[in-house]
């Protein structure tokens, strides 16, 4: 006898149809840009009408803030997971050169949605600060790892973590496109390596004697 599906709650059910118009938006926007995308369109993919969408968000733009929140904090969350668990900064680079490579498998769909929901972000008034909340999340996390990264060694950061973190992120996109575009010689993990020797370098000119090189007796 099969068992009895269990009856979703209202809520439960009204969380799925919203996660199923996510997902659905985001396969539409990578494929056809958020402009080229309908509201239709979206409810169609995900198998609810026009009704449903409307009854889970107000606009396109309500449901475009809605994903650029959950995949800040889904990939922040990923990011955070992997190098807490880790025994040593060495393993944690290690995960995040893992989580890396497996981004590298569909790094064309994840950098097309990256870039269509921050161009639509730009293109939108109302939209940009959310945009900039998502960024300043970003580089939080990227400085705390380097505070992390630069006790763990015993030296204080060569300049304010702030503005390290903000050299770091604004290099992962870049070195992103660049992998996508000519991956001929660029590896999967190259932002991880990226990071890597900025830290060595870092690490390297916080070690170094006070006045030394900067014209300094």
């Amino acid at each position: 006898m099969t068992p009895e599906r269990k009856r979703l709650t209202r809520e439960e059910s009204r969380q799925q149809t919203r996660g199923r118009l996510l997902t659905a938006a985001a396969e539409l926007f990578t494929e056809r840009g958020v402009n080229g995308t309908s509201v239709e369109q979206i409810a169609e993919r995900a198998g609810y009408s026009r009704g449903a969408f409307y009854g889970n968000f107000e606009d396109k733009n309500a449901l475009v803030a809605e994903l650029l929140q959950h995949r800040t904090r889904s990939e922040l969350e990923e990011v955070r997971a992997l190098t807490q668990d880790a025994a040593s900064f060495a393993d944690a680079l290690g995960a995040l050169r893992a989580w890396n490579r497996d981004r590298a498998r569909h790094l064309p769909e994840w950098l097309a949605l990256r870039m269509e929901l921050v161009l639509h972000a730009l293109r939108n008034e109302e939209l940009r600060p959310l945009l900039a909340e998502r960024e300043l999340l970003a580089r939080d996390a990227h400085a705390a790892g380097l505070e992390q990264a630069f006790a763990a060694r015993g030296v204080e950061a060569p300049a304010d973590p702030a503005s390290l973190a903000l050299i770091v992120h604004a290099l992962e996109d870049g070195l992103l496109i660049q992998r996508l575009l000519t991956p001929d010689g660029i590896p999967d993990e190259v932002v991880v390596d990226a990071f890597d020797l900025l830290l060595r370098s870092w690490t390297a000119l916080a070690q170094r004697p006070e006045g030394e090189g900067d014209g300094g007796a």
